[in-house]
């Protein structure tokens, strides 16, 4: 579980300060957890080829790059799942030129309020809204004009 990123500590304490605690850093070099992938590399490779490279000294470099390519194996799966992160924060003028449906009847001539359903990235969201014509009653298909004062949409009929 480890290998795949499911330990449960991402870091060893140390009695030195390497600067390694840099919050702005994705990954930290030196932690449990590549120390494991690292590990796991080195001795699949001395068990696998113990018998079959003679020299020590060149199996033990082998298998020292090899537990140096599983430490860059779990980087760059590490890096190619956090291009997979969205940000799906709301932001108002995401919703102009959206299309909408009244959910609540909007008086006419901005004279009041009523509400709408939009969607948004994938989520609908209920915000008040007014309409600088005729009444529009409630299921009406709408599309979002424009922002006023901040958070009051200004809808028109399509």
């Amino acid at each position: 579980m480890t290998f795949i990123g499911v330990d449960g500590g991402d870091g060893i304490e140390a009695d030195f300060d390497g600067g390694l605690d840099d919050a702005s850093a994705p990954f930290q070099l030196f932690s449990f957890r590549n120390l494991i992938n690292f590990l796991l590399g080195f001795s699949w490779t001395g068990i696998a080829f113990y018998s079959v490279i003679p020299s020590k000294t060149i199996l033990l470099i082998l298998a020292v790059i090899v537990g140096s390519g599983f430490v860059a194996i779990f980087f760059l799966i590490m890096r190619q799942i956090q291009k997979l992160a969205e940000n799906n924060s709301f932001k108002i003028a995401e919703t102009i030129g959206k299309n909408c449906t009244a959910y609540t009847p909007i008086p006419e001539n901005k004279s009041g309020t009523g509400r709408v359903q939009v969607s948004v990235n994938g989520s609908f969201h209920e915000l008040e809204a007014i309409t600088e014509g005729e009444r529009i009653s409630s299921g009406t298909l709408l599309r979002v004009k424009a922002i006023d004062s901040g958070n009051l949409l200004i809808v028109e009929k399509l």
